[in-house]
């Protein structure tokens, strides 16, 4: 976790967590996203496949970062929701870049607009 800007607070005696943090110090501006799903920058699917779409999401999110002139390794929280099975994610994207997510499934959504 050395690439990161943030302190993390480990307290002496813990075992290190592995993929999230027990606690994070974080300084400077803030960012929110929000909307990111697994289509391109025209809002156009360009494939009906589970992993593709993921991928897609991930650098949706690392191209927004982009423009705050922020990345990845910036995050101190990211929830990522998918409706069928989180089982199909990419590893190393869930395991990666976004080591710090919390992958949620949902059984239904509001809007089921394909």
């Amino acid at each position: 976790m050395s690439d990161s800007p943030h302190q993390f607070l480990q307290p002496p005696g813990w075992k290190r967590a592995k993929g999230y943090a027990n606690g994070v110090v974080a300084e400077g501006r803030t960012i929110y996203l929000g909307g990111m799903i697994g289509w391109n920058g025209q809002q156009e699917f360009e494939t009906d496949e589970f992993t593709g779409q993921v991928r897609q999401c991930l650098q949706n999110i690392v191209d927004v970062l982009a423009e705050a002139g922020a990345g990845p390794e910036h995050l101190v929280r990211a929830r990522v929701g998918v409706r069928g099975t989180a089982r199909e994610a990419p590893a190393d994207d869930r395991k990666g870049r976004f080591g710090k997510e919390a992958l949620v499934e949902w059984q239904a959504v509001v809007d089921d607009t394909p």
